[in-house]
């Protein structure tokens, strides 16, 4: 504390006494006479508010300018810009879960892997390459018919193998007999009869 500036230890003259010093501080975190000044009267009722909680005998002037210093912290944070999220923005903030469809392209892969290779290798070329029946025919070395027999019932198989029916055309493959290729001597579909 200043010299000069004596603690009576009545509360309502130390604290007009320390007014003149709660403005100059109060200007130099504003830098704006105004608000300085609304700090000060701020400070002032929230000492008159709490002076229950002031201890006689500890520094009442530290007591003053720290509750100064708070109330302009306080001020700031009230000020502080805040922006509105609408439904627009926070769609864009937040990302739909993909643990679900993670879980349903590994099923779905499942189910692929269980049909037979030549099933899977007329899907494949019609669906995703988008080849006519005739060039996957032309590349298989089948008829057009045979193909199309073999994606039908590879449609209905990866159907039935995800919604768990039981499908009676359906050509169950072991998976790791699939992923090594054609056994020699067995016939391309996985069948006894043709494919």
């Amino acid at each position: 504390m200043a010299v000069g500036l004596a603690m009576t230890g009545d509360f309502h003259t130390d604290l007009k006494t320390l007014l003149p010093r709660l403005r100059i501080y109060a200007l130099s975190l504003t830098r704006d006479r105004d608000r300085a000044d609304d700090l000060v009267q701020e400070t002032v009722v929230k000492a008159l508010t709490g002076r229950h909680s002031f201890q006689p005998g500890t520094n009442f002037g530290a007591w003053l300018f720290r509750i100064e210093r708070n109330e302009f912290i306080s001020g700031l944070r009230r000020a502080r810009p805040t922006v509105c999220l609408d439904d627009a923005i926070s769609n864009t903030l937040s990302h739909p879960a993909r643990q679900e469809s993670g879980l349903i392209m590994r099923e779905f892969l499942g189910a692929f892997h269980r049909l037979a290779r030549g099933q899977r290798e007329a899907l494949l070329l019609a669906v995703l390459e988008g080849y006519p029946y005739a060039r996957i025919a032309e590349h298989s070395g089948v008829s057009i018919g045979t193909i199309k027999s073999r994606i039908s019932r590879a449609r209905m198989s990866l159907e039935a193998f995800l919604t768990g029916e039981d499908c009676e055309d359906c050509v169950v493959v072991d998976p790791t007999r699939a992923l090594a290729g054609p056994v020699a001597g067995a016939p391309s579909c996985g069948r006894s009869q043709g494919c």
